[in-house]
């Protein structure tokens, strides 16, 4: 049920004695559901980032490689990608609260069993685990905040301080990553997740009514366990590859199986009455190719975030705290950079805005290449923020500009569409570049490599993007 808030009844302007419709205002319950529901968005997104700066300390305690760690954040990524869209759908037929507080158990479970991890492998079962939580309270929160508050100035209130919240919550991650590594040890990153997620889900059934659609939607089930299935093949296989190279047979067999899977599911979804994902919908130019912006950006910030850290602890041997707060001044252009984007999307258009963000993250992120090997903090504090504003501005005009146009009707398959895009671009991006970072006859020469490709793939992108919507 929406929450409604009474404002004064506006009087026709002028008749005598009237007084100006007062802006819809927030009731003390509305703040308390509004808490709740971010704070389920934020604890997911501070989990993308906490664990960023302790991984090399961790790597060291569980005994995990150099190519290994990487899994850390792909164990993660992978579910929450490859769930997102099915546990959507479960949650429209059986019930979006039942759901959300299904999924925050299995995040603070996951979360204390990653905390507790005694070697590798139930580490990354914790954190696959987390992911699969976190595939369950993205779809589910944002579609119990937008069916809490009613279209209008409400809901645009309420996503946009969830949106500054999701942003704020990597800055917080980065920073407290680094604190709680250097004091506490890595595992209080994962605590800090437990933790907040039995606060989140002591609260949310008090505040949170059901709420279903009524239209009873099919399950897509075959095209959720073909994409699933194909991510994690692809996923293993190059992240195998960048710890043991390309020549072994199970690297070949599970690339092959992996773009067989995937390719099985656009057959699948063209023949679905149902579909996770509507092909259709993907023949807009708007739709494909502000889509494929987004991939871009997400994947490769993700990447060179990873890349930085190990090349700051590694390489400078700064601290986890000093780590953090690098990107603790990322994060923080990010929210600052989201203040703007706005206007700048008003001003020249959210088309605009996306091809030149993809163009100037690709063109500061190739600064990086002038990183030395025993020198680079500040170069990389400061290239590292302005492509991060870059970026912010990026997800911002994808979002717009993939929504634009799409009859009423169909905008819940565009912002599935989105949403997915995210989470896909998170999930492959490392293990992707990842290949070439492990490969290569030192950690610097890695580095390098990975930023030149990813500088080069954001201006390509940004190239192909401009030609793309011009068109449309």
């Amino acid at each position: 049920m929406a929450i409604e808030t009474p404002t004064s009844t506006p009087v026709p302007a002028g008749v005598p004695g009237s007084v100006p419709a007062a802006p819809p205002t927030l009731s003390g319950r509305a703040r308390l559901v509004l808490f709740v529901l971010c704070a389920a968005q934020f604890m997911v997104a501070l989990d993308f980032s906490v664990l960023n700066v302790a991984l090399p300390v961790l790597g060291e305690d569980l005994g995990l490689s150099r190519s290994g760690l990487q899994w850390a954040v792909t164990a993660f990524a992978l579910p929450s990608g490859g769930f997102l869209l099915l546990f959507g759908r479960i949650a429209d037929l059986y019930g979006r609260r039942r759901l959300f507080l299904t999924g925050l158990v299995v995040f603070g479970a996951s979360s204390l069993l990653a905390t507790l991890a005694w070697d590798p492998a139930s580490f990354l079962a914790g954190r696959a685990l987390q992911g699969l939580g976190a595939a369950v309270i993205v779809p589910t929160g944002m579609s119990l905040l937008t069916t809490t508050f009613p279209e209008g100035p409400l809901r645009d209130r309420a996503l946009g301080i969830s949106g500054t919240l999701l942003s704020l919550g990597f800055t917080v991650g980065m920073v407290a990553g680094g604190v709680l590594t250097d004091t506490l040890g890595w595992r209080s990153t994962m605590g800090l997740l437990t933790a907040a997620a039995v606060l989140v889900s002591v609260l949310a059934p008090k505040l949170l009514e059901e709420s279903r659609t009524p239209e009873r939607p099919k399950l897509d089930v075959p095209g959720a366990v073909t994409v699933t299935a194909g991510l994690l093949a692809l996923i293993y296989s190059l992240s195998t590859a960048a710890e043991r190279g390309f020549g072994g047979a199970d690297v070949v067999v599970t690339l092959v199986l992996g773009v067989a899977l995937l390719a099985a599911f656009v057959v699948v979804e063209s023949r679905s009455a149902a579909p996770l994902v509507s092909l259709p919908m993907l023949r807009r130019r708007t739709v494909a190719f502000g889509n494929l912006g987004g991939l871009a950006t997400f994947s490769m910030m993700s990447t060179i975030v990873f890349v930085l850290t190990l090349y700051l602890q590694d390489l400078l041997h700064l601290s986890a705290l000093g780590t953090g707060l690098v990107f603790g001044v990322q994060g923080l252009a990010s929210v600052a950079a989201g203040v703007y984007a706005a206007r700048v999307v008003g001003r020249i258009g959210a088309r605009r805005t996306l091809v030149l963000s993809l163009i100037g993250q690709g063109v500061l992120i190739g600064t990086l290449l002038g990183l030395g090997e025993d020198s680079g903090v500040w170069l990389a504090t400061v290239a590292v923020s302005l492509a991060s504003a870059c970026h912010l501005g990026a997800i911002i005009a994808y979002g717009l500009t993939v929504t634009s146009g799409v009859p009423n009707e169909e905008q819940g398959l565009a912002t599935g569409l989105v949403t997915t895009t995210q989470q896909v671009g998170l999930t492959i991006g490392i293990p992707l570049l990842g290949v070439l970072s492990t490969t290569q006859g030192s950690l610097y020469d890695g580095v390098r490599l990975v930023v030149a490709a990813a500088a080069v793939i954001l201006v390509a992108t940004g190239l192909v993007v401009a030609a793309g919507l011009r068109r449309a």
